[in-house]
């Protein structure tokens, strides 16, 4: 016995000292860890039953839709339907969402921009606009779905937007493309006179989740391509950059380039709203719109670079920098020395009947790094330091807003036209990290033939900056921003809705309703079968007339996260989801007698492939 004394103490030593050693008593995320004791693969890892420390919110363009990913290990999570039809959820297929997108199917989504209380995002809600069908909508991030979509009258393509301002008062929709008002036939030929460029001050109630405008801007007949909002004293303000104001109507490759010089406009929100509430604007259209040539006030411009693509609010708001695209210069711009300008009427004459600020007045410095070439957008860190994407020279430069010294930069593959940062656009940027997202990715990726995807590109900005991870991503991430996971607030299973008329969540309740062609049914989904009229013979069978108008309301009560159901009707060209606890309607006529199997679209449960029924419509007589 006595002899396995000193083996026992040796391995209890050696236990010891290995749990000295090699043991790690804290407990880390997966970002907490010296980043410059990890590798690449290593701080992109996020093991699994961990979570990424940061949501991605990604614009989709021309898809129309939202994409999200999780940062820092750039795997896609979800997509939301915004402005496309989405056969996979059913958007654009249930009753809700087909009536937010009215007679579009498709939408060009840019520009996201999250709801702030204070400078910060508050993570409940994200707003998009729509350039192809001048749309703007709101999600709600507790759900991750759209709750409303509306109309902007008067605009173009708001491609300006969104950007909302510090407390989510306004998000302010400017137009790219100018067009008369009411969007009437005008000649190009009187473009000067009878062409606007129209800026939308939207208002969202959080009460009944409804966007609505409070009103518009009759600006010049411009194209305003980027904006932002003013942070703590500058928040009254907001800028966006022009071009075009040559005001070309033709080869404006050309055309729109000849100036040395374009504008950013300069406009006091508040000011604004005072004097609409003084009745000082037209109705025009139904739409309380100010006229800066007649409404004096609030409204100046400021000379900048030609075609200015960018302008981006420092984290403190004591400065803003545009980016000329086709000059090789960044310029600082001083809030301050501008407001002091407006103050003393420092101007330079006007244009449009708006002022013009002297530029030497409110400019801090030019800054024109060493061979980086088109810059567009920039963002920054917890240090305020800018990052500015250059898309001819394909790179993102690092730099002093200060002092304009160029301070690191790192190549990207290839023709970077946004960036996103760490909560880049707040009054306090986490750092950590940038990415780029690249407009062109060429061999990046496996071949998919001639459409290629397009690339994000995961840059770490706590050391000296290096490309670490590279994404490919479907088109087009025009924008995005980056808000730390544990601000959103997400529901698992939608609660019991009462008051809901249209919903039914005991299976003795569920029935089908006649009144004349009109036939309402309300129905359950649940593991593994549908129940439409608990009473009847075939409980999961609908049978209607032809010609009848069929409205089906469908509640899921499996109160169980991660239970969807799907509801299909075969060659009806109809589909919905229906997320656990949720209550959601389809709406159509049966134009078509005969016999279809509907069924759950949505793999649900070991008998998923069970869970269907019948439509039977009867054929008319």
């Amino acid at each position: 016995m006595k002899k396995w004394i000193p083996i026992a103490s040796g391995l209890l030593a050696g236990f010891v000292a290995a749990t000295i050693s090699f043991a790690d008593f804290s407990a880390k995320t997966n970002t907490e860890a010296s980043s410059s004791t990890k590798s690449d693969a290593e701080k992109v890892y996020v093991p699994f039953g961990q979570k990424d420390d940061y949501y991605l919110f990604a614009s989709g363009g021309h898809s129309g839709q939202m994409f999200i990913y999780g940062v820092p290990s750039m795997r896609k999570i979800r997509t939301i339907p915004v402005f496309s039809q989405d056969s996979a959820t059913g958007y654009g297929f249930d009753e809700h969402s087909k009536k937010m997108m009215g007679d579009y199917t498709w939408g060009d989504l840019h520009h996201p921009a999250f709801s702030e209380t204070k400078g910060d995002y508050d993570g409940k809600y994200m707003f998009a606009t729509d350039v192809g069908n001048s749309r703007a909508a709101v999600v709600d991030l507790k759900t991750f779905t759209t709750k409303d979509i509306i109309q902007v009258p008067n605009t173009a393509g708001p491609h300006c937007a969104a950007f909302v301002t510090e407390n989510t008062e306004y998000m302010f929709l400017p137009t790219r493309f100018a067009v008369p008002l009411g969007q009437k036939y005008e000649s190009l030929d009187d473009f000067s006179t009878q062409y606007r460029g129209v800026m939308s001050a939207v208002t969202f109630n959080e009460k009944n989740q409804r966007l609505g405008i409070a009103y518009q801007v009759a600006l010049p007949p411009w194209s305003y391509d980027l904006s932002d909002a003013g942070k703590k004293s500058s928040a009254d303000w907001a800028v966006m950059t022009t071009y075009n104001t040559e005001e070309a109507t033709t080869n404006m490759e050309i055309n729109a380039s000849q100036a040395d010089r374009d504008y950013i406009v300069l406009f006091n929100w508040k000011e604004l709203a005072k004097m609409v509430k003084e009745g000082k604007y037209e109705n025009v259209g139904g739409q309380k719109m100010i006229f800066p040539e007649k409404q004096k006030g609030g409204i100046y411009l400021i000379p900048v670079a030609k075609s200015p693509h960018g302008v981006d609010v420092t984290p403190d708001g004591k400065q803003f920098i545009a980016s000329g695209k086709l000059a090789p210069t960044m310029t600082v711009f001083s809030f301050e020395k501008a407001f002091k300008a407006v103050e003393n009427k420092d101007f330079a004459g006007e244009r449009n009947g708006i002022p013009v600020l002297n530029y030497k007045s409110v400019m801090e410095r030019e800054v024109n790094p060493e061979n980086a070439l088109g810059p567009l957008h920039t963002q920054f860190d917890d240090k305020g330091m800018a990052y500015t994407t250059m898309f001819i020279s394909s790179e993102i430069v690092k730099w002093d807003p200060n002092t304009g010294e160029t301070l690191d930069r790192v190549p990207v593959q290839y023709s970077p036209g946004h960036s996103v940062s760490a909560e880049g656009d707040t009054v306090a940027p986490d750092g950590k990290w940038i990415i780029a997202l690249n407009k062109i990715a060429k061999d990046s990726y496996l071949s998919v033939g001639p459409s290629h995807p397009e690339s994000m590109q995961l840059i770490d900005i706590s050391g000296k900056m290096k490309v670490i991870q590279s994404s490919p991503v479907d088109p087009e991430p025009h924008y995005a921003q980056m808000i730390k996971a544990d601000k959103i607030k997400t529901i698992n299973v939608y609660p019991k809705d009462v008051k809901n008329k249209e919903a039914v969540y005991k299976q003795s309740d569920t029935k089908i309703v006649r009144n004349g062609n009109k036939v309402d049914v309300y129905g359950i989904a649940m593991r593994s079968k549908f129940i439409f009229d608990a009473k009847a013979k075939r409980p999961d069978v609908i049978e209607v007339n032809e010609g009848d108008h069929v409205t089906i309301h469908l509640t899921n009560i499996d109160f169980d996260e991660d239970i969807t159901h799907g509801f299909a009707i075969n060659s009806y060209n109809l589909n919905m989801e229906v997320q656990p606890g949720q209550t959601n309607t389809m709406e159509f006529v049966a134009n078509k007698a005969g016999t279809y199997p509907l069924y759950c679209t949505n793999f649900c449960s070991a008998l998923h492939q069970e869970m269907n029924g019948y439509f039977l419509v009867k054929p008319k007589k």
